[in-house]
């Protein structure tokens, strides 16, 4: 494993905060290419990525993952420098060290395994790595994927190196993400002095029969695969700060993670519904970040199962939980897509 845990402490040195590639893709390049494989660096806005292929051929396979972490928070709370990859009774801590350039580094150092002792290999292998997975995702994974459509390039199996364990490597992994989709509300009142509510209207009192709708609104019931459908409101936002004022407008932040009973155009139909229900002056604009995508059980999950039973000597379970990934990019194209990685606790905090 020294390969792979010194390519894993030479990424994680690289302080490559979100979009700055900061130089990892060059690093990850020079060793695939001194394996066979084609290099192509790919520059989206200020977004770097790689996309690396070996073999012409059908089917394909694709590593994919990310260079790009998270800030450090403040780094005088970090037991060890976050960009210093350390060592402490066989943990490695250093941002990024699950959030997932190890796991980059475990994909490099398998396929430099696998040319050395494969001569001929069915079929092509191939990485798609970026640095826009932590941030807004709009130069990243989804513009290479355009890329690769418009020149007739078809992936048949993708492993995302995102981190999808939760007590030890394998336990569990990810054959499916829910959608998102989020909003900002603004409801409009007219703002006046606190004493004189009949020359005023709330938007906060407005506000309050939707909120009980939305709230209580069951989306659907999920499936064998999927939870329910998940609203939740994340910020709201009111007042001049005076306790003696109306407010003239309320805006509330909320998102749905949605599965695959229900699409995004059914839940902004519904939620329109519902304020326009209440006849209440707003304005609305929407975020949609992302389809639910499923890989059922076939020849990927099953090989990753197997390997998992294997190596680990463990039953893997196969879970949709958790945030969005840039498999949601990959999966529409037909893609059979499962995402392996490290333990996921300590991702995005401080000593991960």
């Amino acid at each position: 494993m020294s390969n792979t845990l010194d390519l894993a402490k030479q990424l994680i040195a690289i302080p490559s905060v979100t979009p700055d590639d900061k130089g990892c893709q060059e690093i990850i390049a020079r060793r695939l290419k001194n394996i066979g494989f084609e290099i192509e660096n790919l520059r989206f806005g200020e977004v770097d990525n790689l996309w690396a292929r070996l073999g012409t051929s059908g089917p394909l396979l694709v590593f994919a993952g990310h260079t790009d972490v998270v800030p450090t928070g403040p780094v005088d709370q970090w037991s060890h420098d976050p960009f210093k990859p350390t060592l402490v009774d066989d943990i490695m801590y250093g941002r990024g060290a699950a959030d997932m350039k190890s796991s980059i580094a475990a994909m490099v150092c398998a396929c430099e395994k696998f040319a050395a002792s494969t001569a001929e290999p069915k079929g092509s292998m191939a990485f798609l790595i970026t640095s826009d997975e932590e941030g807004p995702a709009t130069d990243g994974t989804i513009k290479v994927i355009e890329w690769l459509e418009q020149r007739g390039d078809k992936i048949d199996w993708c492993l995302v190196g995102e981190p999808s364990s939760t007590n030890t490597v394998g336990d569990v992994v990810k054959n499916g993400r829910r959608g998102s989709i989020g909003a900002r509300l603004t409801i409009k009142g007219i703002q006046g002095h606190i004493a004189y509510p009949h020359l005023a209207k709330n938007p906060i009192h407005q506000f309050a029969p939707v909120f009980s709708d939305l709230v209580n609104e069951q989306w659907d019931n999920g499936n064998e695969f999927f939870p329910p459908t998940s609203f939740q409101i994340s910020n709201i936002n009111a007042g001049t700060g005076a306790t003696n004022v109306i407010p003239g407008t309320v805006d509330v932040l909320f998102n749905l993670r949605y599965s695959t009973e229900i699409t995004h155009e059914s839940i902004k139909s519904r939620i329109h519904a519902i304020l326009d229900k209440h006849d209440i002056d707003y304005d609305i604009s929407w975020e949609h970040s992302g389809k639910p995508f499923l890989t059922p059980k076939g020849e990927l999950v099953d090989a990753v199962q197997a390997a998992i039973k294997t190596v680990c000597g463990i039953e893997t379970k196969l879970s949709t939980a958790g945030g969005t990934s840039d498999g949601r990019f990959i999966a529409p194209t037909g893609a059979q897509v499962v995402e392996l990685g490290p333990v996921n606790e300590s991702i995005h905090k401080i000593d991960e």
